[in-house]
């Protein structure tokens, strides 16, 4: 019998939630719950076996929309009881400085995750919630916190630091955090195959670019540096997202634009980036415009390429070099001109593009540098189900998790 997890993402108003196969890496029965507690009809996605079902109804709790999906279980299959399943994974966003882990969902790790939320308000508050939620519905199966930001809690302490109060930062815990954690270590770990290059020593940068981008710079596997900070507001342009931005443009705008907290959150995360410059955030209707001839927008996607360059720069200089640098997530996958500007700005240090591999749609992972450019160019597709899966089975298989919470008999 095949072994499974299945994978949950709890939003505020939606779930995303995948059954993965340990064996296969594939993801066999994916779906989405949206608009959860809105005063609208929400609804349902489910596939499996390349069949496609969806469902319109008011969805007010996230148990009454985690109950309907394991009836869709039983309803169209895979039955979970005969699909081999061993846990249930559960991302999480914030783990702070109190998770460098994975751990057991417990009463008193929900606790701890719902603390957390003062460090990303919009997401554990809803993660805790799905996960208590699919502990009641599924009493028997492990059920494990996967942290965005365990990656990143190896981080040398120059790289985490701010330049902050020491006594304001430590009272309040604010360093850099990082975010995408897994989704960077399940790119850098896979790219010494790709590149067939040993793990020990590879330099390497990793751009996870899709609505929310962030880029990394890893040596020997382990983290050196990550752009998002102690939210996932810092960094690269995003697609709604400022990204690095003066701070006291927050107190500019207060003073003389009678901008509160809550206005400029707003603000920053939601109304800026690709949107606010240009009207959209999909990089797609950014590139029609400027096919358009919209000057606006061939100047967001410039800034869009100057920050990211910028990092690459900061990065190589931290790391004494770069081995490879690699693509993922949606951007960084799927968009064969982000990737072309970028690396016509590092042309002038030897990095030579394989414009027939650039340009060349696939699913799989791939070297698109040509065999003499300084710098191996590679994408990687991203998979972070298939990586909070396989962390949920290892503690499932162990019975116990880093903190000494076991997994009940």
């Amino acid at each position: 019998m095949a072994k499974t997890v299945l994978v949950i993402n709890s939003g505020s108003s939606s779930i995303k939630y995948q059954l993965v196969d340990l064996e296969t890496g594939e993801g066999i029965a994916p779906g989405l719950v949206e608009k959860i507690g809105e005063p609208i009809d929400g609804h349902y996605k489910y596939e499996y076996n390349g069949e496609k079902h969806e469902l319109t109804e008011k969805i007010d709790t996230h148990e009454q929309g985690l109950k309907r999906v394991l009836g869709f279980f039983d309803e169209y299959g895979p039955k979970l009881d005969e699909a081999g399943i061993v846990g249930v994974g559960h991302r999480v966003v914030q783990g702070g400085a109190t998770f460098t882990a994975p751990a057991l969902v417990t009463d008193a790790t929900i606790a701890d995750v719902r603390r957390l939320a003062t460090l990303a308000p919009l997401h554990n508050g809803p993660e805790a919630q799905g996960a208590e939620v699919m502990r009641s519905l599924m009493p028997d199966i492990p059920q494990v916190f996967v942290f965005d930001t365990s990656f990143f809690s190896q981080l040398p302490a120059a790289s985490y630091t701010y330049a902050l109060n020491k006594e304001v930062a430590d009272k309040y815990q604010i360093r850099r955090y990082g975010a995408h954690g897994t989704s960077h270590e399940f790119v850098s770990a896979t790219v010494p195959s790709v590149v067939g290059k040993d793990a020990e020593g590879l330099k390497q940068i990793v751009l996870h670019i899709g609505n929310g981008a962030s880029a990394s710079a890893e040596l020997s596997g382990k983290p050196l540096d990550t752009s998002m900070g102690l939210t996932p507001l810092e960094g690269l342009v995003m697609g709604s997202r400022t990204g690095d931005i003066d701070p006291a443009v927050a107190f500019y705008l207060q003073r003389n634009a009678d901008m509160d907290v809550d206005q400029l959150d707003d603000l920053f995360n939601k109304r800026s980036g690709m949107m606010g410059m240009t009207g959209f955030g999909d990089m797609r209707e950014v590139h029609r415009l400027i096919a358009e001839g919209d000057d606006n927008a061939k100047l967001a996607l410039d800034v869009y390429i100057h920050r990211i360059v910028s990092y690459i720069g900061a990065y190589a200089a931290q790391l004494g070099g770069v081995d490879v640098i690699t693509f993922t997530a949606g951007v960084g996958e799927n968009d064969e001109i982000v990737r072309r500007m970028v690396c016509e700005k590092l042309a002038p240090f030897g990095v030579k593009l394989d414009q027939e591999k650039n340009d060349t749609r696939s699913k799989e992972a791939r070297v698109i540098s040509t065999p003499d450019s300084s710098i191996i160019i590679a994408i990687v597709p991203t998979n972070e189900e298939l990586a909070i899966a396989r962390k949920t089975a290892k503690i499932a298989a162990d019975g116990v998790d880093e903190y000494g919470n076991k997994v009940a008999a």
